[in-house]
């Protein structure tokens, strides 16, 4: 073999072996974050399941108070309203311009 070749196999040799732990340590840090990453997707799926229970719960509140059973007797226990009466109703009609 000459002399340049045995240079170049040492180059190369010494290449693989600097090459296979950088590797090495290049995919325990990918495996970090990989894991850093699962760990924030695990955290944000209990905070998205948390906030539709709540989101639910808020519907049902929302349905709750705005049901007219409701609003009827808050009309009539504490704002002292009734339905009104047929001779209490006052029709007014209002003529558009436009149809003289």
């Amino acid at each position: 073999m000459k002399k340049g070749a045995k240079v170049l196999q040492k180059i190369f040799y010494i290449v693989v072996a600097v090459l296979i732990p950088g590797l090495l340590i290049l995919n325990a840090m990918q495996a970090e974050r990989y894991m850093k990453v699962e760990r924030e997707i695990k955290e944000l799926e209990k905070k998205q399941v948390s906030l539709v229970e709540e989101n639910k719960k808020l519907i049902t509140d929302i349905s709750l108070l705005s049901s007219s059973q409701r609003i009827g007797q808050i009309a009539e226990n504490d704002l002292g309203m009734h339905k009104a009466e047929s001779d209490e109703v006052v029709r007014v009609e209002m003529k558009n311009k436009n149809n003289k």
